[in-house]
């Protein structure tokens, strides 16, 4: 049987077939913003090709096929969403508006130009109904159900699409908002309803209120979107199990997701940084920092001691949004990037982006602003020919009469306003690996890139001489990275429970009645997926912070017996994690507990991936052809090596280009390029991490063995 992964980004549409034989097939298709499940067929149909099957046949014979989409954090960033109404406590309506007096730290305390905060859900349709429940779980007032019917047919009336459920302490005792979300069904319909003790049952109104608020502004869009898809699927033939990425690095099924949409934001992003780990054995050892460029945006996440970051303190737009997330940064610069000239006459590259519909001008398809793609062409660094595998054949003259324009503006000629465009998108790029690094007390200097997306292998070289990175790993599947990390990914859920409680005073009890609660909600979430509980990986945390700390971290917990001493375990964890973040620890400060978290997990299938052939290191049988290329300001002509003729143990040196199907590899001057068991690309800088190209060529490259 098959497994396919399938990401669909602002301009493609990346399918990742893994056939019986452990052989990875890439197909790539142009995203189809109308309807995305058109362009999810449309690269299922190109698979099907290639395997010389009909659609139906070659859904017949797929197990598993795992679906990321930029669709709902697309949906929140561009206001696309429903009509968003919220019941609530009374007298709490505007704890969404009130924010807790926080602001987004992206935006300077001194820009005064900042507009006011405006909530995803306007303050005439936040309605507060009579209930009260004490921080115990003790109801004080009961539900006043009559006046949760009213507000939600006042809200239906006033043209409200979807509603957020969320009242006090509700993650403590949720009997209220379950019945009311229960009369907010019986008016709106099923899958119109959010409840914040579904979405994020820990403590923090704000965080809470508006995390659900999201959530149900997306939803509909979402669950519409999924419903076509798994209906499409399912009447072209597939039977199998379709699975979801989602924010915190795992996957789930359809039917789990519905209610829960916002954990689809950052659904592809998410999956990269597992791709890195999982392709980049050779780097075993190092830190690594993960570079996604694809068409619209360029995602990187910075990966310590083998664990993918995550964080509950994330910002989409404007909107706090408190779930469990990979902690990927992203900003707009990728292939279809527009170039522009600011107000001061400055050369600005995105956020805007030619999209999937037009795209960049060289693909004639109607763009006529000129695009990171377009100056790549021009460059020499992207075939014309030959762009994913030449399906596509790319226009010299429109991406030079689309730069020309622009040059005139800047006062230069094509080349070199392609060189700018190539410059400056690559000076942003390595703005946010630095921004990133830094802030985290990180010198990026002792990190290892791993590049991927269509466009990362182009610049990656360039980003890493920039930003003094000694070594770049380009994986073979690297224009399908996203892809494929959502092959190795588990399916799994976490859970939370928030108990607030000095470390000194809380009792142990109480906690292991959390865990087993949580354990006993996982396997119930498991069972139609036919995963028995004794087949479940749980990982135990807990958010712990210094009493009058205002921020906690998260540290493990044992998975033995909840005792006192399974507790003070945790108190030195907080410390030991304590000092690592913050380079300082204060264990004479009483500790507090905040919430308990628990991660459940099920295996994956085991992933294999085919070798290829060794040979030396003369790489020469591999060139293709030559082409004229940048290098330094001057056009020098470059040889072109055929990716799929490269074997394990070929060494390149710069200045030089690779082309693959999918994308291009591009060795600048200063770098040795080595083949490895996997057809997989080191780049080195000589001098830095293999001392000359004599050597580096002379160095046997070990085979490594892939494993999910």
């Amino acid at each position: 049987m098959k497994r396919v992964s399938i990401d669909v980004g602002g301009t493609f549409t990346d399918c990742l077939v893994l056939d019986e034989a452990g052989t990875v097939h890439e197909f790539k298709v142009p995203t189809t913003p109308a309807d995305p499940a058109v362009g999810v067929l449309d690269s299922l149909e190109m698979a099907a090709a290639a395997a010389g099957q009909r659609l139906g046949g070659f859904l017949g014979d797929v197990e598993i096929l795992i679906h990321g989409t930029t669709l709902a954090i697309n949906t929140l960033l561009t206001g696309r969403g429903a009509a968003t109404g919220m019941v609530t406590t009374e007298n709490f309506r505007d704890v969404i508006e009130m924010r807790r007096g926080l602001r987004d730290q992206r935006v300077s305390m001194f820009n005064v130009f900042v507009p006011p905060y405006e909530p995803l859900v306007p303050r005439r349709w936040r309605v507060g109904v009579p209930e009260r429940v004490r921080y115990t779980g003790e109801v004080i007032q009961p539900l006043d159900e009559e006046a949760v019917r009213a507000a939600a047919n006042t809200l239906k009336a006033e043209g409200v699409a979807s509603v957020a459920v969320c009242f006090l302490y509700s993650f403590v005792n949720p009997s209220h908002e379950k019945r009311a979300a229960e009369i907010c069904q019986e008016v709106f319909g099923a899958g119109r309803v959010a409840s914040s003790h579904e979405i994020l049952p820990v403590w923090r109104e704000f965080e809470r209120f508006s995390t659900t608020a999201v959530s149900a502004y997306v939803q509909p869009v979402v669950a519409g979107y999924l419903d076509r898809l798994d209906a499409r699927l399912r009447e072209g033939g597939f039977d199998g199990s379709l699975l979801m990425m989602l924010a915190n690095g795992l996957v789930q099924t359809v039917d789990q997701c519905r209610g829960r949409a916002v954990y689809l934001l950052g659904s592809g992003p998410a999956a990269a940084p597992s791709a890195a780990l999982s392709l980049a054995e050779p780097l075993a050892g190092k830190e690594l920092i993960s570079v996604d460029m694809g068409g619209t945006s360029f995602d990187i996440c910075a990966i310590r001691r083998g664990e993918i970051p995550t964080t509950t303190e994330s910002w989409v737009g404007d909107h706090r949004v408190a779930i469990k997330m990979v902690d990927v940064h992203s900003i707009g610069a990728g292939g279809g990037s527009i170039a522009w000239i600011d107000s001061l006459g400055l050369l600005r590259v995105g956020p805007q982006s030619a999209g999937a519909d037009p795209g960049p001008a060289c693909y004639d398809k109607g763009g006529v602003e000129p695009t990171v793609t377009d100056a790549d062409l021009l460059l020499g660094y992207v075939p014309a020919e030959y762009f994913l595998g030449g399906s596509i054949s790319l226009s010299e003259k429109s991406a030079a009469e689309a730069l020309g324009a622009l040059g005139e503006r800047l006062g230069m000629g094509v080349e070199g306003a392609a060189q700018a465009i190539f410059e400056t998108v690559n000076a942003h790029m390595a703005d946010l690996i630095t921004e990133v690094c830094t802030r985290r007390g990180f010198d990026v200097r002792d990190f290892a890139m791993v590049a991927g997306g269509g466009a990362g292998p182009v610049h990656a070289a360039f980003l890493a001489d920039q930003l003094g990175i000694g070594t770049v790993f380009v994986p073979s599947v690297a224009a399908l990275y996203s892809a494929f990390g959502m092959l190795s990914m588990n399916v799994g859920r976490d859970f939370a429970r928030s108990h607030v409680s000095r470390a000194d005073r809380i009792d142990p009890d109480a906690v292991a009645a959390l865990y087993a609660e949580m354990e006993h909600e996982a396997v119930k979430e498991f069972a139609p997926l036919g995963v028995e509980g004794a087949d479940l990986t749980f990982a135990r945390s807990a958010e712990m912070r210094y009493i009058g700390q205002f921020h906690e971290v998260e540290v493990p917990l044992s998975n033995e017996a909840v005792t006192a001493a399974t507790l003070d375990g945790a108190v030195s964890a907080l410390h030991d994690r304590h000092q690592d973040l913050y380079s300082f620890a204060m264990p004479w400060m009483p500790a507090q507990f905040l919430t308990f978290r628990l991660l459940a997990t099920a295996a994956g299938a085991p992933l294999e991936l085919r070798g290829v052939a060794a040979a030396g290191a003369d790489a020469s049988a591999a060139i293709k052809s030559s082409r004229r290329c940048l290098w330094e300001g001057r056009f020098e002509d470059t040889p072109v090596y055929d990716g799929s003729r490269l074997r394990a143990g070929n060494v390149i040196a710069g200045r030089a280009i690779v082309e693959e199907p999918t994308t291009t590899l591009v060795v600048p001057r200063g770098f040795t390029c080595s083949v490895d068991a996997f057809r997989n690309y080191l780049l080195e800088r000589v001098g830095v991490e293999s001392g000359a190209v004599e050597a580096a060529a002379g160095q046997a490259k070990t085979p490594v063995t892939k494993g999910g």
